[in-house]
């Protein structure tokens, strides 16, 4: 649904760049209003039909309707949160149900986690929630480091690296340093696995 245009569009490393001709995506707020701010996170909606858009799940349309057009009446969730910069270009900022909820506040792993892969000691990080008495969910980071040794320094340094890239609200309560993260054959971060381990 968004994708650069060979020639036509210059990429940004990390953004999906902009929509393909026939989709309108907008960036929704959970209580159903339109992001109009640049760079505010939200959903990712899909405001009109496009070509080769889904039109049900066989044999079960209650579902299609409740998972695609319910949360944002008229429009097609994606199930996606994203924000669009100053250029006009669309980033993908993760799954909408791969959030945590600290305090009330749903903060995507994606962010917490390009913000920690934005360090230059940072080879890898995966962002968790785990269950927190006051707060309900605190975060937890494993990360792998490049050229560097785990070290108190260096978890303090990324805590501020974290504050001052997305705000206090975002700083980990926990980082683990780890030698690698668990993955699937496809690659993909075995998140359920690491929510055990925080917990």
């Amino acid at each position: 649904m968004m994708s650069p245009l060979p020639g036509a569009i210059p990429t940004k490393p990390g953004s999906c760049t902009r929509p393909l001709p026939g989709v309108i995506p907008k960036i929704m707020h959970t209580n159903g209003s339109e992001i109009t701010a640049r760079n505010q996170g939200g959903m990712l909606c899909i405001s009109q039909p496009w070509p080769g858009m889904l039109r049900g799940i066989w044999g079960d349309e209650a579902r299609h309707q409740e998972q695609y057009w319910t949360r944002v009446p008229g429009m097609y969730l994606t199930g996606d949160n994203a924000r669009i910069d100053d250029d006009g270009y669309y980033w993908i900022m993760g799954r909408i149900d791969d959030v945590i909820n600290v305090s009330g506040h749903r903060l995507s792993t994606i962010e917490v986690e390009s913000a920690l892969v934005s360090h230059k000691s940072v080879a890898e990080a995966a962002a968790v929630g785990r269950p927190d008495p006051i707060k309900g969910q605190a975060i937890a980071v494993f990360v792998t480091l490049r050229g560097a040794e785990p070290s108190d320094d260096l978890m303090a340094e990324l805590k501020q690296h974290v504050r001052k890239e997305i705000g206090a609200l975002a700083v980990p309560d926990d980082i683990r340093f780890a030698a690698a993260l668990p993955k699937t054959r496809s690659g993909k971060i075995m998140r359920r696995l690491l929510r055990d381990v925080a917990a």
